[in-house]
């Protein structure tokens, strides 16, 4: 079934509004749909965003600009292959029974990976979720505004339909009113 329909067959329940979304994209949403020709497209990109996770200040922008390059590193087979390198080293280590490595490996893998890569990269995330989420809102509003238009669009055709089809028939009308005048 179609979103918005109720069948006929069961009662008319109220429109519950599921969307999280924001007062000024709920307004923004409302002025999209009344005047759809108003609407101006916006590019979203993540360094519009950027200041909205951790502010716009130098320590803000150093932030976003560290968590998304640590994200965005950790996230390719060279930093796989590091990663395999550690967990080799540290298997080595503990063949070999080597307490110099074992320490290293550990210090890295348990302190530094864990404790310190881990968040770096869950606020990376963040940012990129954040660019994303205002990506998604400002291509609502457009496509919201594009069917708006397109609705539009096709009461003004089917008023020209009838309007043509109201033409045909008094065309029609005159046609035969000349061929009972010529007989």
């Amino acid at each position: 079934m179609e979103e918005g329909k109720v069948s006929d067959q069961s009662p008319r329940l109220p429109r519950i509004e599921r969307r999280i979304s924001s007062a000024q994209h709920r307004a923004d949403y409302a002025a999209a749909q009344a005047s759809p020709m108003q609407h101006k497209p916006r590019l979203i990109t993540s360094r519009s965003v950027q200041p909205d996770v951790h502010g716009g200040g130098l320590i803000g922008r150093f932030n976003t600009w560290l968590a998304v390059l640590v994200t965005r590193s950790v996230g390719t087979m060279w930093a796989a292959y590091v990663f395999t390198l550690i967990a080799l080293v540290g298997a080595v280590a503990l063949l070999t029974s080597n307490p110099f490595l074992i320490l290293l490996v550990a210090l890295i893998s348990q302190t530094f990976l864990q404790l310190v890569l881990l968040p770096i990269i869950i606020v990376g995330q963040n940012v990129i979720s954040a660019s994303q989420d205002a990506r998604a809102e400002a291509d609502h509003l457009t496509l919201t505004t594009l069917h708006a238009i397109n609705v539009q669009q096709l009461e003004m055709l089917e008023q020209q339909k009838e309007m043509l089809q109201q033409q045909r028939e008094i065309l029609d009308l005159i046609q035969k009113k000349r061929l009972a005048e010529t007989q």
